[in-house]
């Protein structure tokens, strides 16, 4: 029998477990707001899990959607979903749903670890922890992510989108989704989310990268974005696969995945 317990998140309790006592109460107090803890718990309370939580997040928030080509999809084969970043949490949760609802739920993110405090969207989490004693097992869970018959959603900028040069793009895209899809023989399925997070966001980004802040502050402010998105639209646009034997030798890894983020950008 579950509890409430088990799908709801305490923040306390996951700082307190990963940084002991070294954190204030009253700076846990103020993550709390911050975070909208009571918000994310009354919606987590309703135990949907996998696909059902992602279109639930999006029905919670009163968020709506164009999704354009979904017709470039086929029925049968193995994809890599790779997208730009812009909202660093509503982007995800959506594609989770469009993608899982049209291949029954095969479907799993390479996330960071702390999204399995989810319990909902847990199922459909590859946990990423590159520090810790998880990072032991990071070569082995993403290959055997890659080997399976899911379908994978991939955010290769790392960082949901930064304002650069006045726009809102992703910093340069990393190369694993190239190798990963060739090793696995997977075909690549470019995506564009087209949305913003407001100026506060992109100003603590700046600060933090100006005054050399390694912690990345920014994302704290991401469950506040995403509680701001309410009854906002995006679109969404789907091109058409990329045959995974386009990624030759002509180029490097590193080229041809910076060479797939402006195909997506043209979407």
């Amino acid at each position: 029998m579950t509890t409430s317990s088990e799908y709801t998140i305490d923040l306390e309790r996951i700082i307190r477990g990963r940084a002991g006592n070294r954190v204030p109460g009253f700076v846990i107090r103020w993550l709390k707001r911050l975070i909208h803890e009571d918000f994310i718990n009354d919606y987590l309370l309703k135990g949907k899990e996998g696909v059902d939580f992602c279109e639930g997040v999006v029905e919670q928030l009163g968020v709506t959607l164009t999704v354009s080509g979904l017709e470039n999809l086929p029925d049968e084969g193995r994809f890599t979903f790779v997208s730009n970043h812009p909202l660093g949490a509503i982007d995800g949760v959506t594609l989770g749903g469009v993608v899982g609802r049209r291949y029954q739920g095969r479907v799993k993110y390479l996330v960071n670890d702390l999204l399995m405090n989810l319990k909902g969207l847990a199922p459909l989490c590859v946990p990423i922890n590159k520090l810790g004693s998880q990072s032991r097992d990071l070569p082995r869970l993403v290959q055997e992510a890659f080997d399976s018959d899911n379908h994978i959603i991939m955010f290769p900028a790392g960082l949901c989108s930064r304002l650069i040069n006045g726009e809102i793009h992703d910093i340069p895209w990393g190369k694993a989704f190239i190798t990963k899809s060739v090793q696995s023989k997977r075909d690549v399925v470019p995506v564009h989310f087209i949305g913003q997070n407001s100026p506060r966001f992109y100003r603590v980004a700046k600060w933090c990268k100006r005054l050399g802040i390694k912690f990345n502050l920014a994302m704290l402010l991401l469950p506040d974005e995403m509680y701001k998105s309410r009854g906002r639209h995006y679109d969404v646009h789907i091109g058409a696969p990329i045959p995974y034997q386009t990624f030759d030798k002509s180029r490097s890894a590193t080229a041809w995945a910076l060479w797939v983020e402006d195909e997506v950008y043209k979407l």
